[in-house]
């Protein structure tokens, strides 16, 4: 009974690598690699954005700040030139207001320039912010396809899986519960490979070839297993 078990092994054991295969297929995807190089990018994009579009609300609201106060240099100068101009003031005030309305027009000139300059950046940074939204929604809809591709892929492989699931359990129910305790030990530390079958004197596991007396010990045992590679041997 128990070398039918350990035949039934063989079988438990060829459905336990197609399902390794089947589960490193699903966590090795391309599209995996790709969503995640997307998602990064799109990351890093999206932190760039919010630093662009920092400076343009910056930008924006300085703009404004200098168009009021130009609004108001202006006011203030057309008012003191009204002033100038209708005269009826003394020598001294007149001089007063003549050098008050150059001090105005020299601020104005310097706060055109300062609008001008601020004027001249603030499209480019508009379009920088504009730049990377388009890049964003680019990456987000790559990401949407990778996505859909990778979970229709990934319905696939556990539709599979649950094939091979359900299939293992049919397989494993001839064995014992002390010999698939000692399989599942063995796989984890024989790369999944924990019988083998024994054929003209080679080891199915190691591919070591037993003498005579080496196959007479490892078969004497209860439960066969190759002296070398200590795998369960099924002859």
């Amino acid at each position: 009974m128990e070398l039918v078990s350990l035949a039934d092994l063989l079988d438990v054991q060829a459905l336990d690598l197609q399902i390794d295969r089947l589960l490193e297929e699903r966590q090795n995807l391309p599209e995996l690699a790709e969503y995640k190089e997307a998602h990064e990018e799109a990351v890093a994009l999206e932190e760039q954005r919010e630093t662009e579009a920092s400076k343009l609300k910056d930008l924006e609201l300085s703009l404004d700040k200098s168009e009021g106060e130009l609004e108001l240099l202006e006011v203030k100068l057309d008012e003191h030139e009204t002033r100038l101009f209708a005269g009826g003031m003394s020598a001294r005030e007149t001089e007063h207001m003549r050098l008050e309305v150059q001090s105005l027009k020299g601020q104005r000139e310097t706060m055109e320039e300062k609008v001008l300059q601020m004027l001249e950046g603030i499209d480019p940074a508009r379009e920088a912010v504009k730049d990377l939204e388009t890049r964003i929604s680019s990456l987000n809809e790559a990401k949407a396809e990778l996505e859909s591709s990778i979970k229709a892929q990934w319905k696939k492989i556990d539709a599979e899986l649950a094939r091979k699931e359900e299939r293992k359990q049919e397989a494993m129910s001839p064995v014992g519960a002390e010999l698939l305790e000692l399989y599942e030990k063995l796989r984890r530390i024989k790369e999944g490979v924990a019988v083998a079958s024994f054929d003209h004197g080679v080891c199915g596991g190691c591919h070591m070839t037993l003498s005579p007396a080496e196959r007479d010990e490892a078969f004497s045992q209860e439960m066969p297993r190759c002296v070398h590679c200590r795998r369960l041997l099924v002859a």
